[in-house]
Formats: structure tokens, sequence, C-alpha cells
């Protein structure tokens, strides 16, 4: 049985981990830990667990916590983590972090998009970004796994084989998404109250979200260049989903055609023909949130745009299970050889 340790267990990312663990085979949380919560039971904060989980919330102290378990999520603002690791710890425990604190490379990136000195530079080159069905066997052998963004995972899977595949110019890629308000955070802010949220929907960090950076250094590697990518997220009245837009210009080939639908239907086949989370959708047919939530799927659909000889492709998740805590408790599984469905097979729930 896996041991597990949650530092910040009371965000909604945190919590999402801890239900998912509640019905897998091989883990078991033994720390609920919250530094707003101490002492309080879990069950007050969260009242789906009440009579399922008695435990009380602990403190974030790691050097204790990696005394007691065999992985550490820490669902925990920038910063926090990588102002607390050390090697020490990760001769004791694995860990898998939510935040960005060891998702970008550049630590000068870091600290311009985040507005934080980095706590944690000598573990940047060691992390590896957990998108699992990239990164499968780098992940198995990590110390640190970076737990890739909600609009990231969406983002970049939804286009990856693409440009990979150098079917589109990722240079000319614009990525429209739409969150629900738990992609936000459990903190209280008037701009998230329910008065101020329904019946609405908006853009927000325009033109200088903090996922701009990890869409582009990530699909970089995939180009096999940088690139610079438009980014624009926007909230919606909904608890939990990520609908991606995505635009780009198609690659023409040799005789001056654009790809046709087969051979774009054969890109994302070659890359995710055998992957259980990801659903190419049937042609005309386009994702959803209502369809993956509370899941650990990706849907992708996409449409060729003959006239502007451009191609839209979408993709949804749910921002709390695959955006986070879902791909979380997959990279896990990776790290401790287990079945990657483990305790993550459920259907979407509807409605």
């Amino acid at each position: 049985m896996i041991k597990v340790g949650i530092i910040g267990a009371t965000g909604y990312a945190g919590a999402e981990i801890a239900r998912i663990l509640y019905n897998h085979p091989m883990a078991e949380v033994v720390w609920y830990g919250s530094r707003s919560y101490i002492d309080e039971r879990f069950s007050s904060i969260y009242g789906n667990f009440f009579e399922i989980v008695d435990d009380a919330c602990l403190d974030d102290n790691m050097e204790e916590l990696a005394d007691k378990v065999d992985v550490i999520f820490t669902a925990t603002p920038q910063g926090l983590c990588a102002g607390l690791v050390n090697e020490e710890i990760l001769k004791k425990v694995k860990i898998i972090d939510l935040s960005a604190d060891f998702r970008l490379k550049d630590v000068s990136v870091y600290e311009k998009w985040y507005g934080i000195e980095h706590k944690g530079v000598p573990y940047i080159k060691e992390a590896v970004y957990g998108l699992c069905e990239i990164n499968r066997e780098t992940i198995k052998d990590a110390r640190i796994v970076a737990n890739p963004g909600c609009y990231t995972t969406c983002s970049i899977l939804t286009a990856y084989p693409l440009v990979k595949e150098k079917l589109i110019d990722p240079n000319t890629l614009i990525v429209d998404a739409l969150s629900g308000v738990s992609g936000a955070g459990r903190g209280a802010k008037t701009a998230n109250l329910y008065c101020e949220v329904n019946e609405s929907a908006k853009p927000y960090g325009v033109a200088n979200h903090r996922h701009t950076p990890e869409i582009e250094e990530q699909l970089g590697y995939a180009a096999g260049e940088e690139i610079v990518i438009n980014f624009t997220p926007h909230l919606a009245p909904m608890n939990r989903g990520i609908l991606a837009t995505e635009y780009a210009s198609l690659i023409k080939k040799a005789d001056g055609s654009l790809p046709t639908e087969e051979e774009i239907r054969s890109a994302y086949e070659k890359y995710y023909k055998d992957e259980f989370f990801i659903r190419v959708l049937p042609k005309g047919v386009y994702p959803e949130t209502r369809w993956v939530e509370t899941s650990n799927y990706v849907d992708i659909g996409f449409k060729i745009d003959e006239r502007t000889g451009r191609i839209i492709m979408m993709g949804a998740i749910d921002n709390l299970v695959k955006g986070a805590a879902g791909q979380a408790v997959q990279n896990m599984n990776i790290l401790f050889g287990l079945d990657e469905k483990m305790g993550l097979d459920m259907v979407p729930a509807f409605p």
C-alpha cells in the first residue's frame, strides 16, 4: 500500500486528490495537510467526506511528512513547494507538485511570469513535466514530477500530434479556452462570487496569462524550436471544465494541397490510439465539458477550414481531474509501476 501525504488538502485540487484516492486499491492518505485548518476535521470542511474520512488536518511540515509517506502531493500556491523541498526529503519520498514551481525549465521565465523568486533552482533541471501521455518514460524514474496546469494539459494535448507531425505552423497557433470557476481556486475573491460570475462569461489574463509560457515550452519541444502563441483564457459560469478551441494554419504539402481529414486523423491516432484517457471523437462530433466531468478523460475533435487554410482543434477536460488531481494520481501510478488507470477508471458523471 502506497502511503500518501497531501499538502494543501483543503483546496479544490487537494480535496479532489483525496476523493480519487479514497477508492484507489493501492494507496492510502495518511496526512491531510492544511495550514489554514490545522486540527480541524477534514470532513468538517468538505461535508462529502462525512463519516468517510475522520482525520484531522495537519500542518505542512514536509520534513516530518517525508518520514511517514511514500509520496507527497503539493497542491499549494506557487513558491511553497520550491521553498520546502531539499535533498534529504527527496531521498525519502517522491514529490508530485501541482503548482508551477517546476514546470518551466528557465528560472528567469518563471520569475518573470509569476513575479516571485524561485527558491528551488537546483531541482528545476531534474524535475519531469508530468504530462503522462507525452512524458511517460521519463516520469517513471523521477523524484519530482511537475504536474501540468489545467489549461496547459488541454491546450497541449489538443495540438500536440499536429505540431509533432508538422501539419500545422505552431507560430500561428491561437488558443481560446473556457474554464469553470473552480479553476480559480477556493480562496474568497469578489470576482468569483456567485453574482459576479453567474450569467456571464469573460476573458482574463489577456496576453499575459501564466500558462502561456508553459504551453509554448512544451509545444516548442514537439516542434523542435521555440514558438510563440496567443492564449486567451475565459471564465465561464460552470463549476468544472476546460474547453479549448485552437486555430492554426495548416502546412501545405509539396503539391500545394492541404492535409486531408484522413491525414489529420491519422496523426491523432498515431499518438493517441493506445491512450486510454484520450478520446478522439468521430468526424462532426465536437468536445463538450459535460461529457468529461468528474473524469480523467480528454475529448478531442477537429475541423479543417478549407476556405482559410486553417484547422480548428477542440479539446475538453475536467480541470480538477485531468487538469489537476486525476493527472497527479496518474503520475503516481506511473511512478510506482501501477496500471495508469488504477483509481481513475471512472465514467464521467452526467448530469
